[in-house]
């Protein structure tokens, strides 16, 4: 995949003006995120309200499909990051999953109203998103410079977002039109992954390291397990996971919300659209804040916001003012965590193996939320959403603590290890 050059009107200040020290291929691949962003969460803001107020799932067989299109991206994610990496293509293997993504809008027109056919055609997608999401943030961090990791994922973040709070939009604004109309939203959903791949392959350029003097060293299992026994790298996987163990996905804090609060359920997609809003504005100041303050200490606060959000679904009274302060916060959280874990990760991987040990962090994250989701449709299904909410909000605050445990411990062991080799 060769890139082709922009316009020159187009090229303008592209994200040097409002971004200083922010490539062009970063926008680039933010744009490209941004289209599959608007797809992706075209479906995924439809998807509660399909599934269970249309076609009548349990919250059970909803945290399944949830759990499946949160956590599925473990089966493929290593595998091709370390593709990538021997390879030294990285723009080509997110291309791949860029292009199978966009694919499975497809499927989904195609199977119709079987839950079951759904789940299937959302494995598929999510593999897709695990070829993809490993190389495309090797190449953030291979088009940054070290200083301004946080500032460069913190960029592409906004963009992506900027993506996610349209998509919710335009599938609201198809479902008012045309009410129950969800095949006309995947039509749409469709047509933006393909604006997506499109800005991928024309324009976006791939970066590598040079190639090591022994080829088959670069990206291996062995070196894989190399960076498990890299004590700041575990450290970090190891509390990313635990943290993500106790996160439960956007679909059930929406349901959560709507339960208690009340409100009409067809209002849920906005739900996406909000929340996106707050996390596109404040994307970009919590990466500048992660680079100056420390990103291990930005990434723990933006779970206590999210421990926030569970106290708030409990506790809060109806009302439009306590719903839009529960999604400020869950959005605070994901400008807080998002990019700042894969700027933290980048700052700890060797560039030769980025998207190998991004894609290990992504992977374990990924399997956690995964186990999390069905967790909590299970105890919602057994014991109830508050019951459900309380267990989980008691696991996120001992993740929290556990977490600021052993980073705070790594961080020291680093700065001695760095006092003794000077």
């Amino acid at each position: 995949m060769y890139p082709v050059q922009l316009p020159r009107a187009l090229l303008v200040d592209l994200g040097r003006a409002r971004w200083e020290g922010v490539s062009r291929n970063v926008v680039l691949l933010g744009l490209t995120s941004l289209f599959t962003d608007v797809s992706s969460e075209m479906v995924s803001a439809v998807l509660p309200l399909y599934l269970v107020f249309y076609l009548g799932l349990t919250p059970l067989q909803f945290g399944i499909v949830d759990g499946l299109y949160q956590g599925v991206t473990a089966l493929v994610a290593v595998a091709a990051a370390i593709w990538a990496d021997r390879w030294r293509r990285p723009k080509n293997v997110a291309g791949v999953g860029y292009g199978l993504s966009a694919l499975c809008r497809v499927g989904l027109l195609a199977v119709g109203s079987a839950w079951t056919g759904l789940a299937a055609t959302v494995v598929v997608d999510r593999v897709g998103k695990g070829l993809r999401t490993a190389p495309r943030d090797a190449l953030i961090s291979l088009s940054s410079a070290p200083a301004a990791l946080g500032l460069a994922f913190g960029v592409h973040r906004a963009l992506d977002t900027t993506g996610a709070m349209a998509g919710p939009l335009l599938a609201f604004g198809l479902l008012t039109l045309i009410p129950n109309a969800f095949d006309v939203v995947f039509v749409a959903s469709l047509c933006a992954a393909v604006l997506g791949l499109g800005v991928l392959v024309l324009f976006v350029e791939n970066r590598s390291v040079a190639a090591p003097p022994e080829p088959a060293a670069s990206a291996t299992v062995a070196l894989g397990l190399d960076l498990l026994r890299a004590p700041r790298f575990r450290v970090l996987l190891v509390a990313g996971v635990g943290l993500s163990l106790a996160t439960m996905g956007d679909g059930f804090v929406y349901l959560g919300l709507q339960r208690r609060l009340g409100f009409n359920a067809g209002f849920l997609p906005l739900l996406y659209v909000v929340t996106a809003l707050f996390y596109l504005t404040l994307a970009v100041p919590a990466g500048r804040l992660a680079d100056r303050l420390g990103r291990a200490r930005v990434l723990l606060g933006g779970y206590v916001l999210l421990l926030a959000v569970y106290l708030a679904s409990l506790l809060a009274p109806a009302g439009l003012p306590a719903l839009l302060g529960c999604l400020l916060l869950l959005g605070a959280h994901y400008a807080a965590t998002d990019g700042v874990l894969m700027a933290l990760a980048s700052g700890v991987v060797p560039a030769a193996v980025r998207s190998s040990g991004l894609a290990l962090l992504t992977t374990g994250t990924a399997v956690g939320r995964l186990v999390g989701a069905v967790a909590y449709g299970s105890l919602w299904t057994w014991a109830g959403l508050q019951s459900a909410t309380l267990a989980f909000g008691t696991g996120l605050l001992l993740a929290i603590v556990l977490a600021a445990i052993i980073l705070a411990r790594a961080q020291v062991e680093a700065d001695h290890a760095c006092t003794v080799a000077g």
